[in-house]
């Protein structure tokens, strides 16, 4: 049984109430991206918010490594509308070799924030060197970015590069209107096989977060939905069949989908545009996101040995917010091995099916 986001009438306590009087609830076994959100201890004040993070942060640096990429690299190049990495070399065609420079601030594109969904703070920021609660509403304030000429060592691609973060200071400060705020400067330097090629400092104001009231009012005009963060967990129905994967999907979560897959269609990310021009409720879930989901449900539930091949299709959409379900068939043998129905489905209705081969 799966609960419909779309069911009129009915909430997720009203349901819970009236299934526990009738039949024993099955077992839920949360899946590893249901991570519980960290919790900081609130600040009273600025300066008290401050003071915590100066804590926090005290003689810490925050080392991360990542290959350079050329396809990461390439797909910045022709977002900004620019066919020439550097003049004559052109990479509209295929990503720039090993050992190609990185122009001036292309630096940003890698060393992305690596927090699951549940980590983010409430306004989607990765929360590593945020101020705490209530200073949870950041913006990129400024900063200051130094390269030495050449031959001093430079980024390049194929090179293993390495990141270092520090917090600089952190200030209370008092907005415009009065209000208070926290600045944050936080120091990152860029090294290469040859040394240091990059110092760049930030600068983030973090401001209080929304009042509930004004937060409600706001999300009533844009969408009559409450949204949480995307959410996977099994669920073991009790009768010796597979258990099925109940899944949910947050604007947040299709963002950056649509982001990691270079994917531009409006439908996944625009909410304004699906409902008035496609006509669609909400953003739509990406059908690549379904059929991932139904080889990594299939791994992980039913698998036996490598995966041989799938066909699927589509059959309806699915939207961020909808509660919905991935389940299997247990599998069918043939001449050419074993075969598994998987299918996709919202309330009753299947959005997508497939039959996985191993």
């Amino acid at each position: 049984m799966s609960i419909s986001a779309r069911t009129p009438g009915w909430s997720t306590q009203r349901f819970i109430l009236l299934l526990s009087r009738t039949t024993p609830l099955p077992r839920v076994r949360c899946w590893p991206i249901q991570l519980q959100r960290q919790r900081r201890q609130l600040a009273t004040s600025a300066r008290d918010a401050a003071d915590q993070m100066a804590h926090t942060f005290a003689d810490r640096t925050m080392t991360r490594r990542q290959v350079l990429d050329g396809n990461q690299l390439q797909k910045l190049s022709l977002t900004l509308g620019r066919p020439q990495l550097h003049p004559g070399f052109d990479v509209s065609e295929s990503p720039p070799p090993d050992g190609t420079p990185l122009p001036p601030g292309y630096h940003l594109v890698y060393f992305t924030p690596s927090s699951l969904e549940t980590e983010l703070g409430p306004d989607g920021t990765d929360r590593t060197f945020n101020a705490p609660a209530p200073f949870t509403r950041r913006m990129w304030a400024g900063g200051r970015m130094t390269w030495k000429p050449p031959p001093a060592p430079q980024l390049r691609v194929g090179q293993r590069a390495e990141e270092r973060t520090r917090l600089l200071s952190a200030t209370p400060k008092k907005s415009r209107d009065g209000g208070e705020m926290v600045l944050v400067e936080v120091e990152k330097e860029f090294w290469g096989p040859e040394g240091l090629a990059l110092v760049d400092r930030r600068s983030w104001v973090f401001r209080p977060e929304v009042p509930a009231a004004h937060a409600e009012a706001s999300r009533a005009v844009q969408d009559t939905t409450v949204w949480g963060p995307s959410t996977a967990e099994d669920v073991d129905t009790g009768d010796g069949s597979y258990p099925y994967r109940q899944m949910r999907w947050s604007p947040v979560g299709l963002f950056r989908f649509s982001a990691l897959t270079f994917n531009g269609h409006k439908i996944h990310y625009d909410g304004s545009w699906t409902r008035s021009v496609e006509n669609h409720p909400g953003c739509v879930v990406h059908g690549p996101l379904n059929l991932i989901s139904m080889l990594d449900y299939w791994r992980d539930v039913c698998g036996e040995g490598p995966v041989g091949g799938i066909s699927y299709r589509a059959m309806s959409p699915l939207y961020a917010g909808d509660t919905y379900r991935i389940s299997a068939q247990k599998p069918v043998q043939s001449d050419d091995g074993k075969s598994w129905e998987v299918l996709v489905q919202n309330g009753d209705l299947v959005c997508m099916k497939g039959t996985i081969t191993a």
